[in-house]
């Protein structure tokens, strides 16, 4: 039998074109490869079928929206990470998934080399191929875009030689990638970071500034687990797909940033992400009342470190498993219900309760019934600040 190549397949024309680019600089035969994320957009058997027409051997379409859910948005929600403090990996988040299913492809059809439709610039190239690394060592990533200088002008050519079965339709002037997590924009005129996003661009989310009646929904966690909207039991995939709905109505999750890529560019990049942002903003302030409170602030160190694994393509890695264990562990009491009010673009917390609430009324309060004992400040202090006072004393005898 020949030998095969496995290509991360979206039915579009790159990949549509690089089945028989890969298999004119391979020799190879190539199995494509379609994943299910929750994009949207064409059926998946469709997809399917313009690979075969497309000269693939095989054709392999994976609906992996629960797991997708499940075991990476999960995660993710858990960490709330936030690249940047404000990107949360909508892109990133999918590699790893895809990366898997392709090894496993491989492993499973017999082939012994992999493919991705990226070009040299972005980050998704070392994301693909670092999650590959780890998972099927022994397989060679092949990039066709890059690293045989494959331009859309050259795919749209061979396509019309091939009479490839793709649309060939003006080019859009955006690079968009989504699944059910967000959005991601870039290129065009969003390339001048001076220049404002324009409403065209969006899809997820509504206007934020159309004066709208706010709406008010109720977040039920469990451990951690997004699991009931006001009150209504759902699944990882449903509680996401129903808040992008009810968030994006009102046009949370809008995200205008300059990115520091993987390779070294700052990147403009816009993003919707109406689930994400407004579940993140829940989750978290669950965990500011459920938390001890050093715990709570060496999470928020973690966050970052586990955002920039992710963003790096370093899903697979030991540092980031070990972080995994430690968000793991702060989540045992991470459950209560969280109001939020979604109106103009926000997602804001107006509600918490918890039976695993740290909150004490009694300490907390400034009116009758206050349990906290105000005598003991005074020592408190004195002995905090000791280190301090006996610092100072050095530099004061050393002027």
């Amino acid at each position: 039998m020949a030998e095969r190549v496995v290509l991360a397949y979206s039915g579009g024309l790159d990949t549509s074109v690089g089945i028989g680019w890969l298999k004119d600089a391979t020799g190879k035969e190539v199995v494509a490869m379609a994943i299910d994320v929750g994009q949207g957009g064409e059926n998946m058997e469709d997809i399917r079928q313009r690979a075969l027409d497309c000269g693939a051997v095989e054709s392999v379409v994976v609906d992996a929206k629960d797991e997708f859910a499940n075991d990476y948005l999960v995660p993710a929600l858990k960490a709330n990470a936030l690249y940047q403090k404000r990107y949360p990996l909508v892109s990133a988040l999918s590699r790893p998934l895809i990366a898997k299913y392709l090894v496993k492809t491989a492993n499973e059809l017999g082939a012994n080399s992999v493919a991705h439709g990226c070009t040299g610039k972005g980050n998704d190239q070392v994301r693909f191929e670092a999650a590959v690394a780890a998972l099927g060592p022994e397989l060679t990533s092949i990039a066709p875009v890059r690293d045989l200088a494959l331009t859309r002008d050259k795919a749209i050519v061979y396509a019309q030689e091939h009479n490839l079965p793709i649309e060939q339709s003006k080019k859009s002037p955006y690079s968009i990638d989504k699944n059910v997590w967000g959005r991601a924009v870039e290129t065009g005129f969003l390339e001048d970071p001076w220049n404002p996003p324009i409403e065209d661009i969006y899809e997820y989310t509504q206007d934020p500034s159309i004066t709208r009646d706010a709406d008010e929904v109720t977040i039920t966690f469990e451990q951690g687990v997004p699991v009931a909207i006001d009150g209504e039991r759902k699944t990882p995939l449903e509680m996401v797909v129903a808040m992008n709905e009810l968030a994006g109505r009102h046009g949370v999750g809008r995200i205008d940033i300059v990115e520091d890529r993987l390779v070294g560019i700052k990147s403009r990049e816009v993003y919707e992400a109406p689930a994400a942002i407004a579940l993140i903003e829940a989750h978290e302030e669950l965990e500011n009342v459920t938390l001890e409170r050093d715990q709570n602030r060496f999470k928020r160190t973690l966050e970052s470190k586990w955002a920039e694994l992710v963003y790096d393509g370093l899903w697979f890695s030991g540092l980031k498993r070990s972080i995994d264990a430690f968000i793991d562990d702060t989540q045992q009491y991470v459950s209560g219900d969280i109001r939020l009010k979604l109106q103009g673009g926000r997602a804001v917390v107006t509600g918490r309760r918890s039976e695993q609430s740290l909150y004490d009324f009694s300490l907390a309060t400034y009116d009758t019934g206050d349990t906290f004992d105000q005598s003991l400040a005074k020592g408190f202090i004195e002995l905090w600040s000791l280190p301090s006072r006996i610092s100072a004393r050095r530099e004061l005898a050393g002027d």
